[in-house]
C-alpha cells in the first residue's frame, strides 16, 4: 500500500517526504492534498530515461489537466519535460509559472478564437488541431498575424482501450479528433497542407488508466497504414507521431500497471518497426503522461468526524471532505486505498465505508474498507489522489477547496492556499445592499 517515500515513523504515524502527516494536518488543516515531489521527479526521469535508453528523439509532455498549479509546472520544467494544456486558463498558469512557451502543446476540442489568439501571442510550440472549425480559425488568425505555426492533427484511430466509458477517447464515436476510417483525417491533412501551417504530424489518444501496451501498438499500426497512404498521395511524411498518454497507475491491489519505461519501450519499438516496414522516415515520438506522473504522488488527508452504524449492514465513517475535493468515486466509481494516518500500525481493524460531507447520498469515497478503529479527530490518508483531485475540485455546498502542500526531504511547502469563505463569495454581487448587524 505504501509507495514513494512513504513510511511509518517511530510514532506509528504515516510519513511522506520525511514529513509526519499528523504534523502536516495540524499545521495546514484538512482536507489537505500532500504531494511527494521526489516520486514525481522519479516518474518524470523514468519516462525521459526510456527515450534516452532507446536512443530515439522525442518529447515527454506533462498533461497538466491532471493537476495544474504554478509549483507543479515549475517542477515539471525543472525535469526537462514539455507541457500539454487544454484551455486558456491552463496556458495562462503555465506562462505565469515561467514555463517555456516553445515547449507547450495546446490541445482542446473547442478552442475559442480568443484562446487561439492568446496562444499565438504567447508563441506556443504546437497546436494540436481537433476539427475543421479550428483549422479555419487558426488559418485566418495566422494570416492576420503573418505567422506560421506548428500543428499536429488529432485523429481517432478507432481503438478502444479497456477503461471506463467516460475516459475512452480513441474510438470512432468520439467528440475528439478527425476520424481515420471515414477519410475525415485525410481531408484534414489535405486542408492543413495547403494552409498557413507547418504540419509536424499526427496525434492520437486512446484512453486513460490503461494497463497494457496492446492498445497503443494497435493504434500505431493503424496510424502507419494511413501514413503510408498519405506518403503516396500527398508526398507527406510526419516528423512527429504523438500517441498521447493514458498510462495507468495502481489505485488498489487489483490494479497492475506497467512501469513507465515498459510503456515507452513498447511504443518506440513498434514505431521503429512500422517505419522500417513501410519505408517511412523515422519520426519523433511524443507522449503525454499526466496521471502516471502525479497520481500516486498525491495523498489526501482528512479529519474523521461523525459515524453512523446501520446494525447488521454497514458502519459509515464521515470525513471533512468528499466529492468536493475528489469527484472520481461519484463520476467513475473509482476505488481507493486508505489508512488511519495516526494509527498506521494498529492491527485491530473494522470494516467501514468512508462518507463525504456533501449533501448527496452518492458522496461516498470508499466502500467497505478495513481500517484501524477510528474516533473523531483521527486523520484518514487516502492514497493516489494526485491526479484529477484538486483539478476537478468544486465549491459544491460552498465548501472551500483544500490547500496543497509539497513535501520533499523533510520540508513541507504550501503551494496552493486553502480557500476561505471570503474567497467563495469574492465574485458574487448582491442584488441588494446587506446591512451588517
Amino acid at each position: 500500500m505504501l509507495h514513494g517515500t512513504m513510511c511509518v515513523n517511530q510514532y506509528g504515524h504515516l510519513e511522506i517526504g520525511g514529513c509526519d502527516t499528523l504534523e502536516l494536518a495540524n499545521q495546514f488543516g484538512t482536507p489537505l492534498y500532500v504531494y511527494d515531489v521526489e516520486l514525481i521527479r522519479k516518474r518524470a526521469r523514468s519516462f525521459v530515461g526510456a527515450f534516452q535508453k532507446a536512443g530515439m528523439p522525442g518529447q515527454v509532455a506533462y498533461a497538466s489537466k491532471a493537476f495544474s498549479s504554478l509549483a507543479i509546472l515549475q517542477v515539471i520544467n525543472e525535469e526537462g519535460l514539455a507541457l500539454d494544456v487544454v484551455s486558456g486558463g491552463e496556458l495562462y498558469t503555465a506562462m505565469m509559472a515561467g514555463f517555456p512557451p516553445e515547449k507547450i502543446h495546446f490541445h482542446g476540442n473547442n478552442k475559442s478564437p480568443a484562446e487561439i489568439e492568446m496562444a499565438l501571442d504567447y508563441r506556443v510550440g504546437c497546436f494540436v488541431v481537433d476539427n475543421f472549425y479550428e483549422l479555419d480559425i487558426l488559418d485566418q488568425l495566422c494570416r492576420e498575424k503573418n505567422v506560421k505555426v506548428n500543428i499536429l492533427l488529432r485523429v481517432t484511430p478507432g481503438i478502444e482501450a479497456h477503461t471506463h466509458d467516460y475516459i475512452l477517447t480513441g474510438q470512432e464515436d468520439s467528440k475528439f479528433g478527425f476520424d481515420l476510417n471515414s477519410g475525415q483525417a485525410k481531408h484534414a491533412l489535405d486542408t492543413a497542407l495547403s494552409s498557413s501551417f507547418n504540419v509536424l504530424g499526427i496525434h492520437c489518444h486512446i484512453g486513460s488508466q490503461i494497463f497494457e501496451t496492446t492498445g497503443f501498438l494497435l493504434a500505431i499500426d493503424k496510424l502507419f497504414t494511413h501514413i503510408t497512404q498519405w506518403k503516396e498521395e500527398f508526398q507527406y511524411e510526419p516528423t512527429v507521431v504523438n500517441v498521447g498518454g493514458g498510462f495507468g497507475i495502481r489505485y488498489t491491489e487489483t490494479d497492475a500497471p506497467l512501469e513507465p519505461e515498459d510503456y515507452v519501450s513498447a511504443i518506440l519499438t513498434e514505431v521503429k518497426k512500422q517505419a522500417a516496414e513501410n519505408h517511412i522516415t523515422l519520426p519523433e515520438v511524443w507522449i503525454e503522461p499526466g496521471r502516471s506522473l502525479v497520481g500516486d504522488a498525491g495523498t489526501t488527508l482528512y479529519s474523521i468526524g461523525s459515524t453512523k452504524e446501520v446494525i447488521g449492514v454497514r458502519k459509515y465513517v464521515a470525513v471533512d471532505g468528499g466529492m468536493s475535493d475528489n469527484i472520481r468515486p461519484a463520476l467513475y466509481q473509482a476505488k481507493y486505498e486508505a489508512l488511519v494516518a495516526n494509527k498506521a500500525i494498529h492491527s485491530d481493524k473494522e470494516v467501514v465505508s468512508i462518507a463525504g460531507k456533501a449533501c448527496e447520498s452518492g458522496d461516498m469515497l470508499i466502500w467497505n474498507i478495513p481500517l484501524a478503529k477510528t474516533q473523531p479527530g483521527d486523520i484518514l490518508a487516502v492514497f493516489c489522489t494526485g491526479a484529477y483531485g484538486y483539478s476537478m475540485a468544486s465549491n459544491y455546498n460552498r465548501l472551500p477547496r483544500p490547500a496543497v502542500v509539497f513535501v520533499e526531504n523533510g520540508q513541507a511547502t504550501l503551494v496552493v492556499e486553502r480557500e476561505s469563505y471570503q474567497d467563495i463569495i469574492k465574485l458574487d454581487r448582491p442584488l441588494y445592499e446587506v446591512v451588517k448587524k
